[in-house]
């Protein structure tokens, strides 16, 4: 790194006890996909290439006259390292501490609890939980962290190093260009990584829908396939965001990758919806239903909502604004051509526009939800068991949708003298006997009770 010199002021801070433990689990319970952790720091990337965009709408000096964001990959064969290195946002002293030292999520304490020793249930769970940043060392025994904060000196970048253990270093360095860069020194096992072919294998794999060029260094050769010491950087995806494009032209398999881009989530999405809206409003969405609920679904402060740009910029992440609580597991993204770019979470509140987009994004998930129930009851079956409880929500806190609401709910019945809740209120109304007029329901806890009171 040539534009850095260290500086005073380096010292060594413990990690957060919840960073150990889950610093200790993905190295033990994710070797068997290794490589998502290029997928998840070249997310990272683009996620700060978005921010810079954002904030450089109102402050365009944080472009630096370098306005042309991207991610280089980069290897070192002797030194066994591979760099992942951006040009967006950069952090500060204090958001590195507070981003690669802690893991700064409420309900961390009850997502720990949940874990045991069964390594495929314990790489879901952390999958669900989100690795980011940390599924560096799953195949690095020591990350290097230099970066700097847009518009800030170049005295004021700050390096963070750590072997992945109780604590790290940080200290002071200088470096001449903002954003941030990774460097992994990679474990003798996992020295595949070097290797140029096996990159732009997973990048292909990973990366190849998210909206800046990922890039890798291409080196000149002659006639005779030698080395010439020339080169270039050549962009290796496609680097055009996938919801832009048309729908004909994405497969299944890119859609997928694209919601574990968006999600962090390891498991494949249960079912999408991808639609351009022109007329009153201009929009295009892009919204996802898991296959797997999140460990905090039922946390108060779980965060929850749509990605939301403007015209194809980032604007922020969970607008819970556009989808009601009892649909909060939905994952996606609303792309708008009508609202203001400096729109607020203040400003969508009370925003007409969002209302509407709320109301088309609802039913666009319902009429999915009403159609995987009709086509593949075997699937709605496994998301009513993920999902079934925060459905029933629904018909109390979205009144005009409360009939469709309602005919996706699924029930216990004495009629089946099972616990599984497999049947529609369509289903036991076609079971009424003609003088029949009322609906006899119990609740309970648990099963046993619900039988013991109906004998």
């Amino acid at each position: 790194m040539s534009d850095q010199a260290t500086l005073q002021s380096k010292e060594t801070r413990g990690f957060q006890s919840e960073v150990k433990q889950l610093l200790h689990l993905m190295i033990h319970s994710l070797y068997s996909n290794k490589e998502i952790f290029l997928r998840e720091l070249i997310s990272n990337a683009s996620d700060a290439a978005d921010k810079l965009r954002f904030k450089a709408l109102s402050d365009a000096a944080l472009y630096e006259s370098d306005g042309e964001l991207r991610v280089r990959l980069s290897v070192d064969k002797e030194a066994g390292t591979l760099t992942i290195d951006d040009n967006g946002i950069g952090m500060t002293r204090d958001e590195v501490i507070e981003n690669l030292g802690t893991i700064a999520k409420s309900g961390t304490a009850d997502f720990f609890k949940q874990l045991s020793d069964d390594q495929t249930k314990d790489s879901q769970l952390i999958g669900q939980f989100g690795v980011g940043f940390y599924s560096a060392f799953i195949v690095a025994d020591k990350v290097t962290v230099s970066t700097r904060a847009a518009g800030a000196d170049a005295s004021e970048a700050v390096r963070w190093e750590s072997a992945g253990e109780g604590e790290y270093t940080i200290e002071s360095i200088e470096k001449a260009s903002r954003g941030t860069s990774i460097t992994l020194h990679l474990r003798e096992d996992d020295k595949e990584f070097l290797d140029e072919w096996r990159l732009r294998d997973v990048i292909g794999k990973y990366s190849d829908h998210i909206g800046i060029p990922v890039e890798m260094w291409e080196t000149e050769r002659d006639d005779e396939g030698k080395e010439t010491g020339e080169g270039k950087w050549e962009k290796v995806n496609k680097a055009q965001a996938l919801w832009t494009r048309s729908k004909s032209d994405i497969s299944d398999e890119e859609y997928q990758e694209f919601y574990k881009h968006l999600s962090h989530d390891f498991a494949e999405p249960l079912q999408w919806s991808h639609n351009r809206v022109e007329g009153k409003n201009d929009y295009t969405s892009l919204l996802y239903i898991p296959s797997k609920a999140p460990w905090d679904l039922f946390n108060r402060d779980h965060k929850h909502g749509l990605k939301l740009y403007v015209q194809r910029v980032f604007i922020m992440d969970d607008a819970s604004q556009f989808m009601p609580s009892y649909l909060r597991f939905v994952r996606g993204l609303i792309d708008s051509n009508d609202l203001p770019l400096n729109v607020s979470r203040e400003i969508l509140q009370d925003n007409k526009v969002t209302q509407n987009l709320r109301n088309a994004c609802t039913k666009r998930v319902l009429t999915m939800l009403e159609r995987m129930a009709g086509n593949d009851a075997e699937k709605y079956q496994s998301f009513w068991k993920e999902f079934g409880l925060v459905m029933k929500e629904g018909p109390a806190e979205d009144f005009s949708n409360r009939e469709k609401i309602a005919g996706l709910l699924r029930f216990a019945s004495t009629h089946k003298d099972s616990s599984e809740q497999t049947v529609s209120l369509a289903d036991y109304v076609s079971r009424m006997k003609e003088e029949q007029d009322k609906i006899y329901y119990l609740t309970a806890i648990h099963t046993r009770q619900r039988r013991t009171a109906a004998s």
